[in-house]
């Protein structure tokens, strides 16, 4: 009996032993995940990610479902905030299904949170990141966490805010407003301020708007937690909204550079690719969990085969066939070795084809690059020299003829971007703009600059627009001309004595979007039915019957990128012998707040207010011919020089306010001239003036010592922002 009771006390004790283990182990996890989120706010991700790891790992060991989820939000934070936001969606979604396996409402407040501010700032999906902030708010109001009511709330009106219902947004704002002044929070009370200024700004209340931001800027200089610079960041981005809206450039280029310095400061490469790397090791463990559980699974399995009746017979059927596989392998050995030596031979042959296109690829690109370079710089003399003329001759400012050239000059610059660039607009690089336009105008410019080739093939060309369309709408202007012509061109080259008609009808309005039916009809020589899916496809052009149809076989299949660009699609309708309709449907904005926003926005030209020296180093006569005139026409005194040695030579001896610098020069190149300048100890603003993309000499500007990037042709207010921007800096500096 003696033996039973020590026995008994034994498993009690054990028992007592592995219970206490995992409450400490739980408040370790704990401590863990706190420690964690520390270094999260302190920006040391490499350390968080390390910490939230461990915590997670040890989290699946005890089996605590609270935890996993506590450890995922933390994870999905970093991912979210330093490198890749979808990735970080992705652990925010685990982090919920684990919080609602625990029904810990916490937990489901913070994700839901979280879930929000991935749809508010990485997705602008406003709607979206309301209706999770409205859950969070749910669950904090549910378990009375006033602290997490407050910031769920300044959310929610900040995402308001967002797509400008400050009406819905201020409720929430002032349903707050008096919880965060009595707390000690300073971030809720920066975004506080920073709100309320946003709002003020809004409604012109100047005074108010000011005083509130500066409220926020200076409760940011008590800031120590560094994960907070990221909302200062934006205070004075928001700040520089606010004056750049008054038109006071001055204090807005002042926080626009404090906003570009902290963005820099807290979002750098060294402390993404710490994230990259922890997280890699995150994603490795998640793997290996699932490997795991599939294993335990496929154990499982085989324990439950081995306990049937009927393992022994199948244990008898595998192993005949695994003799059979057995002798087969045998057998195969020899076949397997020869196919391994073709294999390797193969691999080689593959090898040098990698090579051979890897060398094609880089003489493509190079050939790209030449052409770009080409095709842009007679293109800055021809839109250079129309508008000298239009200066000169005030009396040409209406002709159609000199329009039209002007017009056409500029879309084939459009053209000629987007030939070179089609692989942007598969893979999504190309934004829309927004600008104000009149569709009656624009389809009217391209009428005119067409009717050449509608005189040649003996056609009409009707334009029939729906009068009631508004005056002026909002919408990427230059994109939409873009379609039309290749429409347009495309109709009149397959009609002759025929008509093509333009329509453009007003098909409903929701809400402030007025949504347009475009079409572009001909009875021309049609297309035949079995060559209508292709037409829309990279370089295929359809042989026809008549006439010799020359083109790239860019031109639909640009259309139809463009078309979804605006979230439509283009219809085809067409019939050999009777004639062919293009026709989509776009939806333009026509809210007179944006349209004054975006006027507000327009770059104002400031360059006539200054007299500087200009030095343009330029070696093709036109381009020199079109930039002096453009920068003496400003008040700016201009010298020209050949190539970069007399340059330097001219520099030893007089100052400029500004270098204006080609890149392709003959005896020696912009780039070597701009460091010699350099050597010199010339602090002079040096601008590349070129018309090389922008993406391929960027890096190599910047190294050589040239301050910013201005691609020929260009829009004479951007060039005289920039060179009054670096001018301000330079003499701030």
């Amino acid at each position: 009996m003696k033996i039973n009771k020590n026995i008994f006390l034994l498993i009690a004790l054990t028992f007592l032993q592995l219970a206490i283990s995992q409450v400490q182990s739980k408040k370790q996890i704990e401590k863990t995940l706190i420690d964690a989120g520390d270094a999260f706010f302190n920006l040391d991700v490499d350390k968080s990610l390390k910490l939230s790891k461990s915590a997670l790992d040890n989290a699946y060991k005890i089996k605590d479902d609270a935890l996993m989820a506590k450890a995922y939000n933390v994870i999905g934070l970093n991912f979210e905030e330093f490198y890749n936001p979808d990735k970080g969606f992705d652990y925010y979604q685990k982090a919920l299904r684990h919080a609602e396996l625990a029904q810990n409402d916490s937990i489901r407040d913070w994700v839901n949170n979280n879930i929000g501010s991935y749809y508010s700032y990485r997705k602008n999906n406003f709607k979206k990141s309301i209706e999770y902030y409205k859950k969070a708010l749910f669950f904090s109001e549910k378990i009375k966490d006033s602290i997490e009511i407050m910031y769920t709330k300044l959310n929610i009106a900040s995402a308001y805010f967002a797509i400008n219902d400050f009406k819905n947004g201020i409720v929430y704002l002032e349903s707050t407003k008096d919880y965060v002044l009595k707390s000690k929070e300073l971030e809720a009370k920066i975004s506080l301020y920073s709100m309320f200024g946003s709002y003020y700004s809004f409604y012109n209340d100047n005074v108010k708007a000011e005083q509130n931001f500066n409220e926020a800027v200076n409760l940011s200089k008590k800031n120590t937690s560094k994960l907070v610079d990221s909302n200062v960041c934006d205070v004075y981005n928001d700040f520089s909204k606010h004056y750049k809206k008054n038109k006071n450039y001055e204090k807005a280029f002042y926080y626009l550079n404090l906003h570009q310095e902290l963005k820099e400061k807290v979002y750098n490469d060294e402390r993404i690719k710490k994230v990259k790397l922890a997280g890699s090791e995150i994603e490795l463990a998640e793997y290996q969990r699932q490997i795991d559980k599939i294993e335990v699974e496929k154990s499982k399995q085989s324990k439950d085969l081995k306990e049937s009746k009927l393992i022994v017979l199948l244990f008898v059927i595998i192993l005949f066939i695994l003799l059979l596989l057995l002798y087969s392998l045998y057998k195969n050995n020899v076949f397997r070795e020869e196919s391994n030596r073709e294999l390797k031979i193969a691999n080689e042959e593959l090898k040098i084809a990698k090579e051979k296109a890897e060398v094609a690829s880089q003489l493509k690109t190079q050939f790209v690059s030449t052409i770009s370079h080409e095709l842009r710089t007679p293109l800055y003399g021809v839109v250079g020299i129309t508008n000298i003329i239009l200066d000169e001759h005030k009396e040409l400012a209406n002709s159609p003829h000199l329009n039209s050239l002007k017009f056409s000059a500029r879309y084939l610059l459009s053209l000629v971007n987007d030939l070179l660039q089609i692989n942007k607009i598969e893979e999504n690089k190309i934004t829309l703009e927004n600008m104000i336009f009149n569709v009656s105008d624009e389809i009217k410019t391209i009428v005119d600059s067409l009717e050449f080739i509608a005189v040649k093939n003996n056609n009409k060309l009707i334009a029939d627009i729906d009068a009631n369309i508004p005056e002026f709408l909002i919408g990427d202007k230059l994109r939409l001309s873009q379609v039309f012509m290749n429409l347009v061109s495309n109709a009149l080259k397959f009609t002759k004595d025929g008509k093509v008609i333009v329509t453009a009808k007003q098909e409903r309005i929701e809400g402030t979007k007025h949504f347009i039916h475009f079409s572009v009809e001909d009875n021309g020589v049609g297309i035949a039915k079995e060559d209508q899916e292709k037409i829309f496809e990279k370089f295929v052009q359809i042989e026809r019957k008549e006439g010799d149809y020359q083109g790239t076989g860019l031109g639909l299949s640009i259309v139809q990128k463009l078309t979804e660009l605006f979230g439509s699609k283009i219809h085809l309708e067409s019939e050999e012998g009777v004639g062919t309709t293009f026709s989509f449907t776009i939806g333009f904005e026509a809210d007179e707040t944006k349209k004054n926003e975006i006027i507000n926005n327009i770059v104002v030209d400031l360059s006539s207010n200054h007299f500087y020296k200009i030095l343009v180093v330029e070696d093709n006569k036109i381009n020199q011919i079109v930039t002096k005139k453009i920068l003496e026409s400003n008040n700016f005194k201009c010298t020209i020089l050949d190539d970069g040695y007399a340059a330097i030579e001219l520099l030893d001896n007089e100052n400029f306010d500004v270098i204006l610098m080609d890149i392709n020069m003959p005896i020696i190149n912009g780039f070597d001239t701009t460091k010699l300048i350099r050597k010199k100890g010339i602090t002079t603003p040096v601008i590349a003036l070129t018309a090389f993309d922008k993406q391929e000499i960027t890096e190599q500007a910047l190294s050589c010592g040239m301050n910013d990037i201005i691609i020929k042709p260009f829009e004479q207010g951007k060039l005289f922002q920039v060179i009054n921007n670096l001018v301000t800096k330079k003499n701030v500096d």
